[in-house]
Formats: C-alpha cells, sequence, structure tokens
C-alpha cells in the first residue's frame, strides 16, 4: 500500500499543529464534522456510544473528540511523536480510558485485525488525509472496509486533483503552473514536505463501487478558502465565521465540491 517514511510526520508534528490551528485547518475540520453528523445515525444508531476507528489518525485530534462524546475509539498511525501527542491529547481531555492506541503501519492494519487486537465491528472508521500517501487505494479501501460491521459507515477525506491546477491559476497566478499541474502525476504536500498522489473522488468512487460500498454523501471541504489570497484577514474572528457559514452551504452543492481543496466521501458497507 506504500509508506512513507514516519521521520517525515515526526519532524512535521510543530509545522502540523500549526496547520490545524489556522483559519484552513479549523475548516477543514469543522466542515468534516458537519458532513458527517449528516450520517451519525446510521453510523451510530440510538446516539448509543459506538466503537470508532481512526486509521492514520495522526495526533488523535478527530479520535480525542469522538472519544469526549462517549465512543470507544481506536487510534492507528506510525508516526511515534504523533502517537505520543494523541496519548497527551487524551489524558488531558480526560479520556485516556475510551482511547486505544497502536503504532502501526496501515500495511499492517489486517494483520492488527486478524490478530484481534483491533476490533472488525466498527461502527464508523475514518480514513482522512491517508489516501494521498498510498500506491494501492483498493488494498487500503478494502482493509478499512474490513474493519467495520455490515451496514457501518466510512468516512474517506483526500486532497482533490481537480483543484491543484485552479489553485495554481487562481490563486497563485500562474497559468504555466497550472497547465503543468493538469496531468503531473504527485505534488508536494507542503506541511509534510513530502510527495503526495492527490485523488479524485470519481477515482475513489470506482474502487469502492469494485468493493460494494455505497457512497451516501458526497461533500467538498474548503471550497474557496484556498482560492482567497488574503490569508491574514482569514484570522479575523467576524470573517472567519462569515466563510465558515458560506463554506457549510457549498459543501454539498454542485458544482462547488468537484473543485474543492478536499472531497468528502461518506461510505455505507454493505449488508453481509
Amino acid at each position: 500500500m506504500g509508506r512513507v517514511d514516519s521521520g517525515t510526520f515526526d519532524e512535521a508534528i510543530s509545522a502540523w499543529r500549526q496547520w490545524q490551528d489556522a483559519p484552513w485547518g479549523r475548516l477543514r475540520y469543522a466542515i468534516a464534522a458537519a458532513n458527517l453528523g449528516r450520517h451519525l445515525d446510521h453510523a451510530l444508531p440510538g446516539g448509543e456510544p459506538g466503537r470508532i476507528l481512526d486509521v492514520a489518525g495522526g495526533n488523535g485530534v478527530e479520535a480525542i473528540r469522538f472519544a469526549t462524546d462517549g465512543h470507544r475509539v481506536t487510534l492507528v498511525d506510525y508516526s511515534a511523536r504523533m502517537l505520543a501527542a494523541a496519548r497527551e491529547l487524551a489524558y488531558k481531555a480526560g479520556v485516556a480510558d475510551r482511547v486505544t492506541i497502536h503504532e502501526s503501519d496501515v500495511a499492517q492494519l489486517a494483520e492488527l485485525l486478524g490478530e484481534g487486537l483491533v476490533d472488525d465491528g466498527n461502527d464508523l472508521v475514518l480514513c482522512h488525509n491517508l489516501l494521498p500517501y498510498v500506491t494501492d487505494v483498493e488494498a487500503t479501501l478494502a482493509v478499512c472496509l474490513s474493519a467495520l460491521r455490515p451496514g457501518g459507515v466510512l468516512s474517506i477525506i483526500c486532497s482533490n486533483a481537480h483543484s491543484e491546477p485552479l489553485r495554481i491559476a487562481v490563486r497563485e497566478q500562474d497559468p504555466s503552473g497550472a497547465l503543468e499541474a493538469l496531468d503531473a502525476p504527485t505534488r508536494v504536500a507542503k506541511t509534510f514536505g513530502t510527495p503526495v498522489v492527490p485523488r479524485t473522488a470519481e477515482e475513489v468512487g470506482k474502487h469502492l463501487d469494485k468493493l460494494g460500498a455505497r457512497i451516501v454523501g458526497h461533500y467538498g471541504i474548503r471550497n474557496v478558502c484556498d482560492y482567497m489570497t488574503d490569508d491574514e484577514r482569514k484570522y479575523d474572528a467576524s470573517f472567519y465565521a462569515e466563510l465558515e457559514r458560506l463554506e457549510l452551504a457549498l459543501a454539498d452543492r454542485m458544482p462547488y465540491k468537484l473543485t474543492a481543496r478536499l472531497f468528502h466521501l461518506v461510505v455505507v458497507k454493505s449488508a453481509e
């Protein structure tokens, strides 16, 4: 499934935290939560505490939020420093007893499932910001689905290949660079400084079809934020609030979600 050296993420944890606290990072988490919230009744019927697996969950921001809501969460990642930060966050939030952490590559997730170290009957699996770093998308999706109970929900967030040429043309005013980006097989992730493969919702959807999973939601995350050049203004509280309202309104609307910086797919595993 491919692997980026874990040291890449260990060394960039400070930059990652800065990104998470920046307006665009906050938008990413806020819009993702709102999108997924439309489907939580399916994943977690009756609002009862459920079992959640966060694959490549990094420093645990989303995992700890779910644990704070009463769910039992398993976090898998292969960056030791990211996981140390996740443990610290869980203790500070008072939910360490509801968070299980495994230091492991996603390629070994199937082994963890087979050994019973990771539950294979999860109600919800998060696969966020993982697919750009793997070479075998279908195998990655298959193992994520195998960790779900029948009828469970898989949440996929991935950088959108359709966005990059538009961002370069509009934000950077670089038509030549945008033209090159149209067919570029990779781009460099700014925060981690490593090559990644932007995907499209269409591409991922074809893999999901082969695996018998059903897409029940397709959303865009940061439909307009990344094309706006005045980053300083985004730190203004009132402007940020207006931007967030707009992003929430655009998240499930055509054609905006097709060129959003990230696409978000919510998928239901078929009953067996």
